[in-house]
């Protein structure tokens, strides 16, 4: 099996800064995409950052500009740098993962059990 577990979230001021960590673990023979998504309360879950395996990068318009994806292949962990959050970015953030497993054919999707982020004075 392969776990990502997110860690970062909190809470911060409009204006602040955050930085979360999705470091997967289990029996990984490989990486590939890595990604960011996030739910707030009544809303579908929508894609926040995508980083592939190659390191290029994909980010939804809401947050072009002030967050930053990037990851870290020797640890297996992605990274998501949160400049001048804004109350709209409150949401429970998810890590996606796509990795082979030396047990399992094929890549598959992993999700993390997410972690809270609040903005707000």
């Amino acid at each position: 099996q392969v776990q990502p577990v997110e860690s970062g979230g909190g809470l911060v001021q409009p204006g602040g800064s955050l930085k979360l960590s999705c470091a997967a673990s289990g029996s990984i023979s490989g990486i590939y995409d890595m990604g960011w998504y996030r739910q707030a309360p009544g809303k579908e879950r929508e894609l926040v950052a995508i980083i592939t395996s190659g390191g290029s990068t994909n980010y939804a318009d809401s947050v072009k500009g002030r967050f930053t994806i990037s990851r870290d292949n020797a640890k297996k962990t992605v990274y998501l740098q949160m400049n001048s959050l804004k109350p709209e970015d409150t949401a429970v953030y998810y890590c996606n993962v796509g990795a082979s497993s030396w047990f399992r054919a094929g890549i598959n999707t992993y999700w993390g059990q997410g972690t809270q982020v609040t903005v707000s004075s």
